[in-house]
């Protein structure tokens, strides 16, 4: 009779959560839409304009999500510390970010530390406050590591320890013109590496190219896209007369070959959470659990700074609950969608072929999103969504100033010139969410149109069609860009 009794109880538990799940669930019509705004991702847009509009989450984090959600962001954006033996240790020895949010400041990309440089007066492109909001990569011209130096430079350390070298950076400019005559720079940021800690390498000798920060919007959607409709996004992307042909970047992590949808290259299929926190900030997790500079001189250097390197810095929990905080992110809906020039420049964003990439409508799976750990989130299922992205790789052209968006490295099977097509929902609040206007991968391009002036290869053609707008005409697409 006990034991019927233990089983009517789990039993009601169970239709009770059902039950609950069910009052929960959200749905697109109880949406209730300001005037002059549209929905960006279903069920998990929300309507902030603020410099925190990146950084709230969907309406539908309730609950342990809720706590958890908490707890990521909180992981996310405290400044670690050296003590590796309370929760946040586990700075260093070597690293980029002393947090999460310290490069991705509102969850949304930080001023690039060289620019900060450059309107200072100076090159030093590392940062003068504990952090670089940039990464920097080097291979060799076969695309191998260097001995000592791994795939990225840390360039900055704990204090004691000996950073692995510094970047400097020049600025070349150079002014062109719209067909209507009105006269555009853009500007080619050239880089170079001092104060090597190890044998200095020849600058002939590799390709080095720095990526700031990307934007944390939509990243639960991305990791909940339909694989199967970005395949077939990439077997309908042939427009010759556009001279546009995407592709899937495939690549394999945890042992399974796997489609890459995050990163600037489609280079990940997740959102690199364990790999962040191990490789931009020197902390150790179950995926990788030796420091980022094993090996080196830095992990002697750290032992006599008082390191101890006998436990992991951060759980396979903790770990997942960040990847929780950005995948239940609520995505800022599009503003002044009724705006004449919001609509004209709509118009003309089509007429430019920029929708072909910039695919303004995807799904998501029915059945959401998995966590590095194995949490489920349905919520982000079955959702019609709005990124402008198709997720493709794309090659963006080697021409422009003589190298056009080509940075010489490989990622799966994304070549130097390929890129993924970035998503453009939120860009137009990324000023107010961080006070800054750069774009593009490395942050050279200062605002929208030199963004736009910078696309060749596949992107050539739309490049042009802007190019010949009147000014009127530019404006309007530029205003709608600023609308999503």
């Amino acid at each position: 009779m006990k034991q019927f009794r233990k089983y009517a109880w789990i039993l009601l538990a169970a239709l009770l959560s059902i039950s609950c799940n069910d009052e929960d669930q959200l749905d697109v019509d109880d949406i209730d839409i300001p005037n002059g705004y549209a929905l960006s991702a279903g069920t998990s847009t929300i309507f902030y304009n603020s410099a925190f509009a990146y950084d709230q989450p969907a309406k539908w984090v309730k609950g342990q999500y809720s706590t958890r959600f908490i707890a990521g962001d909180k992981l996310y954006d405290n400044v670690k510390s050296t003590n590796h033996n309370h929760a946040g240790g586990g700075l260093g020895p070597v690293y980029a970010g002393y947090s999460c949010g310290s490069c991705h400041r509102n969850a949304g990309r930080t001023e690039p530390s060289y620019w900060t440089a450059v309107k200072n007066g100076s090159n030093d492109a590392s940062g003068q406050y504990g952090f670089t909001s940039m990464l920097i990569y080097i291979t060799r011209k076969n695309g191998a590591f260097f001995k000592d130096y791994g795939r990225v430079i840390h360039d900055q350390a704990i204090y004691g320890v000996e950073a692995e070298g510094k970047l400097e950076v020049d600025i070349e400019y150079q002014t062109f013109q719209f067909a209507d005559g009105e006269s555009y720079e853009l500007a080619l940021p050239h880089w170079s590496i001092t104060d090597w800690y190890a044998d200095d390498i020849s600058p002939e000798d590799m390709f080095c190219t720095v990526r700031i920060p990307l934007r944390h919007v939509g990243m639960g959607q991305i990791m909940a896209l339909d694989p199967y409709e970005i395949e077939a996004l990439a077997y309908r992307s042939n427009y010759p007369e556009w001279g546009i042909s995407g592709r899937c970047n495939y690549i394999t992590e945890r042992g399974v070959r796997q489609l890459g949808l995050s990163g600037n290259k489609a280079q990940h299929a997740d959102l690199t959470v364990e790999l962040g926190f191990s490789s931009d900030m020197g902390m150790t997790n179950s995926r990788y659990p030796e420091e980022i500079c094993e090996g080196q001189t830095q992990v002697n250097q750290g032992s006599m700074m008082g390191l101890s390197y006998e436990q992991l810095d951060c759980s396979t929990e903790e770990m997942e609950n960040v990847d929780l905080y950005m995948q239940a992110l609520g995505v800022p809906a599009r503003r002044n969608v009724n705006d004449p020039d919001v609509l004209a420049g709509e118009m003309l964003f089509r007429e430019a072929g920029c929708h072909l990439c910039h695919v303004s409508t995807l799904h998501t799976k029915a059945r959401g999103s998995v966590l590095l750990a194995g949490t489920t989130l349905p919520w982000l299922g079955n959702q019609t969504i709005h990124p402008y992205s198709d997720f493709l790789i794309h090659d963006m052209g080697s021409e422009i100033m003589g190298v056009g968006l080509n940075d010489n490295y490989v990622s799966g099977l994304c070549r130097g010139n390929e890129w993924r097509t970035t998503p453009l929902w939120g860009i137009g609040l990324q000023a107010k969410v961080n006070g800054h206007t750069y774009f593009l991968h490395d942050g050279r391009a200062r605002n929208l149109i030199e963004a736009i002036m910078w696309h060749g290869g596949e992107g050539y053609a739309s490049r042009q069609k802007f190019a010949n707008f009147s000014k009127t005409q530019r404006e309007q697409l530029i205003k709608f860009l600023q609308s999503l």
